[in-house]
């Protein structure tokens, strides 16, 4: 045998163990709880859409499914401990627009989210609906848009919070629709929703939940949806692509992500867990009355559309000088 022929078989030696025990980690997996660490406070829309799609997901592998509530540092505290676990496919982020929107508005970063996770499907969206108050002089979108440029900077629109997807939903429209329009941000949905229907804001953009109870008490009036579809819940409401703003693609939302370095085969069970379990006729029977839709779409989808939110939103912030202050 030559030496390089003693050489190769030599490496093929030494690699075969630790390609077997790979293979068998892979095979075993999950073998302990799977993490899901969320940036959001308990009992909020997020953590309430993650806690029952986990024990869906708990169901389905086999396997405990905890979900951790790691709020601070506008998501960073969330995400540095999933970057601290062990990469072994066993501790996972539930993020929103802060894997986007942070690296845009926080200096000084101690990770790169591009660079850092790995998407791995989304979870769940939460439809955004524009509104106006009760009396407010328009019955549709083009009417809105016309009685905005008719008084710019005079009709108030209300977001929860600075520089979250209501506001970047606010100032796509501005920017698509040429309107300048009075942002007034607010801590939470339900303060927005409680000041339109009280009439001290003329507009809203909330998620479809947040939006209910002004909507259902006629104290606020749909014009449109954000999203790409229309909802069950509000069937008679278009969304902005059918108002004259093609492509529209501005809701809340919510990603399952993992720490780069997890195996792809990994993603790819976790990413098929998350389609069964968000087709489970139970689970959407659920999340139905609040407006939320579930995801699961492949991992590859999942990673060109958050590619495509990056280059929107990136110039959405820059256009409209958004901050977080």
């Amino acid at each position: 045998m030559t030496s390089i022929r003693r050489r190769a078989a030599f490496v093929v030696a030494c690699a075969a163990p630790f390609i077997a025990r790979h293979a068998l980690a892979q095979a075993l997996w999950p073998a302990r709880p799977i993490r899901l660490i969320l940036p959001f406070s308990a009992g909020g829309g997020g953590d309430s859409s993650a806690r029952p799609l986990a024990a869906k997901i708990s169901e389905i592998l086999g396997q405990n499914v905890i979900v951790e509530n790691r709020t601070g540092g506008n998501a960073v505290v969330a995400a540095s401990a999933v970057l601290q676990a062990p990469r072994d496919g066993h501790t996972f982020l539930v993020d929103a627009a802060n894997q986007i929107t942070n690296p845009l508005l926080i200096r000084d970063l101690p990770f790169d989210y591009a660079l850092s996770f790995l998407p791995v499907t989304q979870t769940a969206r939460f439809p955004q609906v524009l509104a106006v108050r009760a009396d407010f002089p328009a019955r549709n979108v083009a009417e809105f848009i016309a009685y905005a440029r008719a008084n710019p900077g005079r009709v108030s629109c209300g977001t929860p919070p600075a520089a979250g997807a209501g506001h970047l939903a606010l100032a796509l429209l501005e920017q698509r629709a040429g309107i300048r329009l009075l942002h007034s941000p607010y801590r939470g949905g339900a303060d927005a929703a409680r000041d339109i229907m009280g009439g001290q804001i003329d507009s809203m953009i909330l998620t479809s939940s947040s939006a209910r109870a002004p909507i259902e008490t006629g104290r606020a009036r749909p014009l449109a949806l954000t999203g790409v579809e229309r909802l069950p819940t509000l069937p008679n409401t278009p969304t902005l692509a059918e108002s004259g703003f093609p492509g529209f693609d501005m809701d809340d939302w919510n990603g399952l992500f993992a720490p780069s370095g997890t195996s792809e085969e990994v993603i790819m069970r976790m990413q098929a867990a998350v389609a069964q379990a968000a087709r489970a006729p139970d689970l959407l029977a659920r999340m139905a009355p609040l407006g939320t839709l579930l995801g699961g779409q492949s991992t590859e989808v999942f990673a060109n559309w958050v590619e495509n939110q990056r280059e929107v939103v990136a110039r959405v912030i820059r256009e409209a000088s958004i901050t977080l202050g």
